[in-house]
């Protein structure tokens, strides 16, 4: 959101407050799905089902230790251009953010078969990250980049936020699903024999049967982990880097 100078008044500031604190709660519609952002107004919400994906690089903070900032720059751009490409690749899709270093996303998925489609959205994600440090290398930055990668399924809150009359504004999501997906990011590939995927219970309970396969339960974390890949694009790899 680029911003606009505006003086601030705090007496137009309190009544702001008193006219959202206001709205009744009928303003905020519970939904099977969510709907297109430009439903949003200032003055309503909905609680919807979806499926977050997270993609967060892991220890990014060690990274300007490693790398002046054109080549940190590079190496942030590339991670982010396509990681959005990626996540923006499901006809699900309804939101892409970027927040820092991480790559994140929400879908909508009112039946099964959609949920597996955001599954196969997450590890080709996984999968990038291999295209990506191959890369690197190959431009002599080294293989710099993990990732944790979280995936989970539930009821998120969508809201318009902002400052009414300014042009400033954004779609917030908050609810359970985006804090577990975020939580279950954070714990990707930390630890050298630690998968980057992370995948929450109800996310898993409704995949069908071959992808619950390929996942195995972590007890400790609370999740199904894996390093799924997409073989095509593993094997494409594979054979044009070794």
């Amino acid at each position: 959101m680029d911003g606009n100078f505006k003086t601030y008044n705090y007496v137009s500031s309190a009544a702001r407050i008193d006219s959202i604190l206001a709205l009744p709660a009928g303003s905020f519609e519970e939904v099977d799905d969510l709907p297109d952002r430009d439903k949003l107004t200032y003055g309503n919400g909905f609680y919807g089902c979806c499926s977050a994906v997270f993609v967060d690089i892991r220890d990014s903070s060690k990274l300007p230790e490693k790398f002046k900032r054109p080549p940190l720059a590079k190496i942030y751009r590339a991670f982010i251009s396509e990681m959005v490409a990626v996540l923006n690749s499901d006809v699900y899709v309804r939101e892409v953010n970027i927040v820092g270093d991480c790559v994140w996303a929400t879908y909508r998925t009112p039946t099964k078969p959609c949920i597996d489609d955001v599954f196969s959205i997450a590890f080709t994600a996984n999968t990038l990250v291999k295209l990506l440090n191959k890369k690197l290398d190959q431009a002599g930055y080294g293989s710099p980049i993990s990732v944790g990668i979280g995936i989970e399924y539930g009821r998120a809150l969508m809201i318009k936020a902002g400052y009414s009359g300014s042009g400033i504004s954004d779609v917030v999501y908050m609810g359970d699903v985006v804090n577990r997906a975020a939580h279950l990011a954070a714990m990707g590939s930390k630890g050298w024999d630690t998968p980057a995927m992370m995948i929450g219970d109800t996310f898993h309970q409704n995949l069908n049967e071959h992808n619950r396969s390929l996942l195995t339960r972590d007890w400790s974390r609370g999740c199904y982990t894996g390093n799924v890949v997409l073989t095509e694009m593993n094997d494409w790899i594979g054979a044009t880097f070794n």
